[in-house]
């Protein structure tokens, strides 16, 4: 077969540093729960996780897809490795799969944000071990005070706890990308269920730099917000980034 190129249509960049695969590996949390692997691309994060567990990846390619069937024959022959080929947000419904499964990938970073908040609902997902962009990574992460916490960092709080592993810089893959790249982990609680919640959030942090009470008087009766405030002791002059998730859900109870 000739030599795979990345294909910019599918946000391929391929990851080739052997120190930050086995970081990877090291990182996944101790259970006895499948793989789902988003994106393998060229199989090399994929060569480690079926030296451990049994994989279940999605690869929207066609081209890896074959490359892959290839190169895993054995795997696939012994089911250690199913190979789905085609887009996992059209076969993804409330389950990607009928059991409980850790995600471990390196995604494709123009749909990572995407993937891992449909990862946060689904029931059967515990775990969530990618790599995205570091500017993605830091806002799944990030904790009240942090400039850059907003509503997925509420979001992820609410469902777990997150932290970054490693971060990864462009030379790490081929072709290497323009941005830094961090692996990191979202051990999970809970299932993300509110879409009220979240469509509060969305208000909440939509002008960060403007004041908690300015942006939800877009929508919510400011007298009752004032009121609310004064209740919770949250200042007139707040900013969305300082108050914590627990407060974001006591403010929610209220003014629902």
């Amino acid at each position: 077969m000739d030599k795979i190129v990345a294909k910019k249509k599918f946000g391929q960049n391929f990851l080739k540093d052997e120190t930050v695969l086995q970081k990877i590996v090291e990182a996944m949390p101790n259970n006895d729960n499948k793989i789902v692997e988003i994106g393998p691309g060229l199989g090399d994060l994929t060569k480690y996780l079926v030296d451990v567990k049994s994989v279940e990846a999605f690869e929207v390619d066609t081209d890896l897809c074959k490359l892959l069937q290839k190169k895993f024959d054995k795997e696939i022959a012994t089911k250690q490795l199913h190979i789905n080929c085609g887009d996992v947000l059209e076969t993804w419904q409330s389950s990607l799969v009928d059991e409980d499964y850790d995600l471990v990938a390196n995604l494709p970073y123009y749909i990572a944000t995407n993937i891992i908040l449909k990862a946060l609902a689904d029931p059967k997902c515990k775990n969530i071990l990618v790599m995205v962009q570091l500017e993605v990574a830091e806002k799944f992460c990030a904790t009240e005070g942090e400039k850059v916490f907003g509503s997925l960092g509420v979001i992820t709080q609410s469902v777990g706890e997150a932290h970054i592993v490693v971060q990864v810089p462009p030379t790490a893959f081929e072709p290497p990308p323009k941005i830094d790249s961090a692996v990191f982990l979202i051990e999970k609680r809970t299932d993300r269920s509110d879409e009220n919640f979240e469509g509060m959030l969305r208000v909440a942090f939509k002008q960060p730099r403007k004041t908690l009470m300015k942006n939800l008087s877009v929508i919510y009766d400011k007298e009752i917000l004032q009121e609310v405030f004064n209740e919770l002791e949250f200042t007139q002059t707040i900013r969305p980034h300082q108050l914590s998730t627990s407060d974001y859900h006591q403010l929610y109870k209220k003014i629902i």
